[in-house]
């Protein structure tokens, strides 16, 4: 990136930024995508988002279990706790040695009793060995725990053909096709199957610079480059591109690996409330008019940080807004499209086409593989000299070892196939096939009875089901009826929302998506699970709690 805020232009907002409401930007702002068309007024793009994206509230007396709940476990957890101390119970886990007793606890702090007393109850639920691709079904081996779920052990039996709801193969390119795979199975004939060295010494392969030609074009960037690892894409990458003395604006349910690349760059940190445009647009002000702390200095960058599809609450990036307020402040546009680049927009080319905005207003465009196109690593992808920046700035351009070849042929002939470039359809079809299978299943969801988070355009569909106690057995239930779903509770989420989150994909057929809503019809009447009313959650309306910031 290696720009800085223009003092002038920073001294030039804080005598003029006005407060205009923001609807009369978005008309002037909102821009068109290079490969689309364009999506309507943005006034319409503004409403009818808001409109097409749930978070309904759930009864009181459901947020009073859950919390009833929560406080039986801890209560019975202290109780187990006094018993292994008295030797009545045994201690499974680390415990400190007795000539270290005087030193610092490496062990005993709330969040190993949150694992060994709460955690420990449904740890079944997680962490299953599966023995096959993740498509839409899967084998999973059986394992049982004859310790209350201490340790496992496999009984060598496998449960076949269990309905996979959980992995991210948005798009079905997670495959063992042979044909598909026939460039794949002759690029590692080729190269190998690793590279030994990195982009910069000896692993600069002929592949690396077609894949990363081939992703700037798809997104319409002007360069791109690619990593062999989505997590350092995010976490490595960040404190290349903003330091000390510039802020980081992120949304409040960002990605591990965005808060982790935000608090290793150094820069201060201020959180959002999610997706809330006052929110960012009071601290974009604040930040503008004030300056820094003590020094009142102006920032030297400002770094919106956002996702595409926000991979816990299904819900999707305003990004209309976010371009409009970007330009309106001066400030740097971050977008992780993790779980949106191939999962939306008519041609799977992300939130950008979705909304009808020209990519080139994003700073920083920034994606996965390991979703849509079933392969690994990221990309960050923007204007040329930002790309040759972070090639010789970034820690993960510079010593990580390069991408695997046959990783990035599968890339290749995954992204070819989305943009027709292999000769076919079969790209756009599967497009198309997982934007009917989302909209198919989260209507059908509703109308069963269910309270579920997100944009009815997020193939990220999560389940509200609150209490710690359904959490397990729902699992555990879906699992008996041969599909496999995630569950996932605090502290990944808010305490009182745990939830099972359900990932569509166009390689679902009509036949399974009936038979997993069947299914979840069954057990949602028998763990009591439809709490659904209708009745509109008040939290995207918190515009005035108070945001916290972390320096540095």
């Amino acid at each position: 990136m290696a720009r800085t805020a223009d003092l002038a232009a920073n001294a030039h907002l804080r005598s003029q930024f006005n407060q205009k409401n923001l609807k009369s930007d978005l008309i002037t702002k909102n821009g068109f995508h290079k490969n689309g068309q364009r999506n309507g007024t943005a006034n319409g793009v503004h409403f009818s988002h808001r409109a097409r994206e749930s978070f309904e509230q759930a009864p009181l007396y459901v947020a009073v279990l859950t919390y009833l709940g929560f406080g039986i476990v801890t209560l019975f957890g202290y109780f187990r706790d006094f018993l292994r101390a008295v030797g009545l119970e045994k201690c499974h886990l680390a415990q400190e040695r007795e000539e270290q007793k005087d030193f610092v606890p490496l062990y005993q702090d709330f969040e190993n009793f949150y694992t060994r007393n709460l955690y420990m109850r449904v740890r079944d639920n997680w962490n299953r060995p599966i023995c096959s691709l993740p498509g839409p079904v899967f084998d999973l081996m059986e394992r049982v725990s004859d310790d209350y779920n201490w340790t496992f052990r496999l009984t060598g039996r496998t449960i076949e053909n269990v309905i996979n709801m959980g992995s991210y193969n948005y798009l079905g390119f997670a495959e063992n096709n042979a044909h598909f795979l026939k460039t794949v199975a002759e690029t590692t004939k080729e190269y190998g199957v690793g590279v030994c060295s990195t982009r910069q010494e000896m692993g600069n392969l002929s592949i690396h610079k077609e894949l990363e030609d081939l992703v700037a074009t798809f997104l319409g960037a002007e360069s791109a480059m690619t990593f062999g690892m989505g997590f350092a894409t995010n976490s490595m990458n960040i404190p290349a591109l903003v330091g000390k003395g510039s802020l980081i604006l992120s949304d409040e349910l960002n990605h591990t690996s965005l808060i982790l690349g935000a608090r290793l760059s150094g820069a201060t940190i201020r959180v959002f409330k999610h997706n809330n445009m006052q929110s960012l647009e009071r601290m974009l002000r604040e930040a503008v008019s004030a300056g820094q702390p003590r020094t009142h200095r102006p920032w030297k960058k400002i770094l919106i940080v956002v996702e595409g599809i926000y991979s816990m609450e299904g819900s999707i990036v305003r990004l209309p807004e976010i371009v409009a307020l970007k330009k309106k402040y001066k400030a740097y546009l971050y977008l992780d499209e993790a779980h949106s680049i191939g999962a939306v927009g008519s041609t799977g080319r992300g939130v950008t086409e979705h909304f009808g905005i020209d990519p080139s207003d994003v700073d920083v465009l920034m994606g996965t593989f390991t979703k849509s196109f079933g392969a690994a690593g990221g990309y960050i992808a923007g204007k040329k000299e930002l790309i040759d920046y972070l090639r010789s700035h970034s820690h993960s351009a510079v010593y990580a070892t390069a991408m695997s070849p046959p990783v990035a042929e599968q890339i290749i002939r995954a992204m070819k196939c989305i943009m027709g470039l292999d000769g076919t359809t079969v790209g756009i079809q599967r497009v198309r096939q997982l934007a009917e299978n989302t909209r198919y299943f989260r209507q059908r969801l509703q109308e069963l009875g269910f309270i579920t988070y997100g944009s009815h355009e997020s193939p990220v569909v999560p389940l509200l089901l609150y209490m710690p106690g359904k959490v397990g057995a729902f699992s555990r239930a879906m699992l008996e009826r041969k599909i496999g779903v995630v569950v996932v509770g605090f502290p990944a989420t808010p305490i009182g929302e745990a939830r099972a989150r359900f990932c569509v994909s166009a390689a679902h057929t009509r036949e399974m998506l009936d038979k997993v809503l069947g299914t979840l019809d069954e057990v949602g009447d028998y763990l009591v699970l439809k709490f659904s009313r209708r009745t509109p959650s008040p939290r995207p309306e918190l515009y005035d709690e108070t945001d916290f910031e972390l320096d540095s």
